[in-house]
């Protein structure tokens, strides 16, 4: 029986405010999984995250029963979320890893539902459900939309869903064997890591299992890193998805020739995201990356007209953009003003 395996659940915490920290630490302390421990990863605090850490573990540990649960702070310099979960990494001595961000919350079936069914499947990743909170309570739109049933996924229709923008790649709704990691790091300085990585693994995972039940709850809180931003100020997540476009195109080149066609269309979409939201002032000859956006569409007319997974929305956009990319990025910004 599986439940005799380690779960390491890691979670990178800057800055918090104390209520929602604690009470992703509780909710992952109260699965009703056993043996687990729970590695917390202060990330050069500024505001008394860390301290919070520290005296959350503490009320939990004391109150251990008999439980097998264990919770560990680590303190250590910023370095972003990828530095605080390569972090967790190494202190880690689960045989299976699992994440959840330090706004989120999880419900007390969230590792005992994943490791139930790698045990029935035999497989070394398991994925769960999620859903999506505001800051009032209440439901958002699902971002990923949950199966009817438990399925079994190859490592390529994945990658297709992934490439089609159906997947969910994040490492928080799901357990991982632990060997999988090994000479593997998530990219640091870099969003969008769980993708970058994720794809580098699926051939090695193979077929996985994903889960219908929504236990993994996405808390969007305004001010947060990845979830909110001021429209006219750049940010880095649109330039590091189109470097996760190459990135995957690659990969597909190699292990998964039948979906070169996908990986076009995935490529072609993360650059219009980009161009969508790129500063008009950063629109310029000396800027190498977007001059480097614009000479791909440029050199991949053809996959702009008849890429059958592009919407005609899309392709007259790109096309647009290949023309005249300023003045369409004017036009684009002044049309969403007047529609906010």
């Amino acid at each position: 029986m599986s439940d005799k395996a380690l779960v390491s659940v890691i979670i990178p915490v800057y800055n918090i405010e104390s209520h929602l920290l604690i009470r992703c630490i509780e909710s992952v302390a109260a699965q009703t999984y056993d043996p687990i421990e729970i590695i917390v990863v202060d990330d050069g605090s500024t505001d008394g995250s860390g301290k919070v850490c520290d005296e959350t573990a503490a009320r939990l540990n004391s109150d251990n029963g008999s439980r097998r649960r264990e919770i560990k702070v680590i303190h250590k310099e910023n370095s972003g979320s990828s530095g605080a979960r390569n972090a967790g990494l190494k202190a880690a001595c689960g045989e299976y890893i699992g994440f959840v961000d330090s706004d989120d919350y999880v419900d007390p079936d969230f590792v005992s539902s994943m490791m139930s069914a790698i045990d029935r499947y035999g497989v070394s990743m398991a994925q769960i459900s999620r859903d999506e909170i505001a800051e009032d309570g209440s439901r958002l739109p699902d971002v990923c939309i949950p199966p009817d049933k438990e399925y079994l996924i190859s490592a390529t229709e994945q990658m297709r869903e992934l490439l089609l923008h159906r997947g969910d790649c994040s490492f928080c709704t799901r357990l991982t064997k632990r060997e999988l990691f090994n000479g593997r790091e998530f990219p640091e300085g870099k969003l969008n890591e769980d993708f970058y990585l994720l794809v580098q693994m699926l051939s090695e995972v193979g077929e996985y299992v994903i889960l219908p039940t929504q236990a993994y709850h996405v808390y969007y809180r305004s001010g947060s890193n990845s979830r909110s931003g001021d429209r006219e100020v750049f940010r880095q997540v649109f330039a590091d998805i189109v470097d996760n476009a190459d990135h995957a195109e690659r990969i597909v080149k190699e292990q998964y020739p039948s979906l070169i066609t996908e990986a076009k269309r995935f490529a072609l979409y993360q650059r219009l995201d980009y161009l969508l939201h790129v500063p008009v002032s950063m629109m310029r000859s000396d800027n190498s990356f977007y001059g480097s956006v614009i000479r791909y569409i440029r050199g991949n007319i053809g996959a702009v007209l008849f890429n059958r997974y592009l919407t005609l929305k899309n392709r007259v956009y790109l096309m647009l953009f290949a023309v005249a990319p300023k003045t369409i990025r004017v036009i684009h910004k002044k049309i969403k003003r007047f529609d906010a």
